[in-house]
């Protein structure tokens, strides 16, 4: 039996072995990945959808997140960017911090994510003059450099250095930057839920260092409750403009929305200040193509995005805010004056 289905098989191989090895061929292209990446339009989520206050006011219009998608960079999708306009390859080394590989980007990124959530949170409550209490805060390691002596690893708690207490970046700062080059530091962290205690050999770099950034996150409580959910692919910063105004107007009873599909993109700070972002053209066509009748943006970001607009000629109107106080404002103001 045995013989019978090895010699069909051996049989199989030689009638069709040129379509075999095409197959083959082709799932390698698609295997092998270069150095690059290509960025396409992306879409818009509705924060509708995801963000929930409890007992919140109603929106008549929306705000979206605006996305930029990303392939990654085999041969065959490498080829198909040279055809397909707004397909653009960019090199990995320009999406990533030197020493750092794609999967710790986007680890990185995702913690950047909780950290603009939390943010975005804040700084809405606060605008609203409604209750919010911070009553911790979470440091984790978001990067580590090449140059970089220590057992740490990418997602640690940092709890203490050398027994100092750590609420933030700076304090980590200050500590290191008080010790001499080539001293070992112990730090207390929580990886995997347990608490256990780390190395870094401080070296002089335009100072002293131990070769670690860090996000911080913070514990809250507020009154009303609200609910984001986000799916486990997503990850980034950007959205914490959007996310920011999304809540903001579960918690008031003017709708800023106007009726509007407002699209946008922006990283917010824990003192509502709005920074630049990425990937603004590929936002914008996204926002277009989801009809998106305003698009908002960072300021930095504003002379490009309008550059987009005119040279697509787009009919979209495009808003730029340098804080979270503005981006109400000028939303207020647009909705009074039609």
């Amino acid at each position: 039996m045995f013989t019978r289905i090895y010699e069909k098989l051996k049989e199989f191989i030689k009638e069709n072995y040129k379509g075999l090895i095409a197959i083959v061929v082709v799932f390698l292209l698609f295997m092998v990945e270069l150095p690059y990446s290509i960025y396409t339009p992306g879409g818009a989520v509705n924060l509708n959808d995801r963000i929930t206050v409890e007992d919140g006011y109603e929106t008549q219009g929306s705000f979206n997140m605006a996305y930029v998608s990303m392939v990654r960079g085999s041969i065959p999708f490498l080829l198909i960017s040279y055809v397909i306009p707004d397909w653009d390859i960019v090199v990995k080394e320009d999406i990533t911090i030197e020493g750092e590989d794609m999967d710790e980007m986007l680890a990185r990124e995702r913690l950047s994510m909780q950290e603009s959530m939390d943010a975005a949170i804040i700084n809405a409550y606060r605008a609203a003059g409604r209750d919010v209490q911070i009553t911790g805060t979470i440091n984790e390691v978001s990067y580590i450099t090449e140059e970089a002596d220590t057992d740490l690893d990418i997602g640690d708690q940092i709890l203490s250095i050398n027994g100092v207490d750590i609420a933030s970046f700076d304090e980590l700062k200050s500590v290191v930057e008080g010790l001499a080059a080539r001293e070992e530091v112990r730090l207390n962290v929580i990886r995997d839920e347990e608490e256990i205690e780390c190395y870094a050999i401080t070296y002089d770099n335009d100072g002293i260092k131990i070769g670690v950034s860090i996000l911080t996150t913070y514990e809250y409580v507020t009154d009303p409750e609200v609910t984001i959910t986000s799916k486990a692919s997503e990850a980034g910063s950007s959205g914490g403009l959007m996310m920011s105004l999304a809540i903001y107007n579960q918690l008031v009873p003017e709708d800023i929305t106007g009726g509007a599909k407002i699209v946008g993109t922006g990283t917010i700070d824990i003192d509502g200040n709005v920074g630049e972002i990425g990937g603004v053209k590929y936002k914008l066509i996204g926002a277009v193509k989801n009809d998106a009748e305003i698009f908002m943006c960072p300021e930095g970001n504003y002379e490009e995005a309008l550059s987009v607009a005119e040279e697509k000629d787009y009919d979209i109107t495009i808003i730029s805010v340098s804080t979270f106080d503005e981006a109400i404002k000028k939303l207020e103001e647009l909705h009074s004056s039609n």
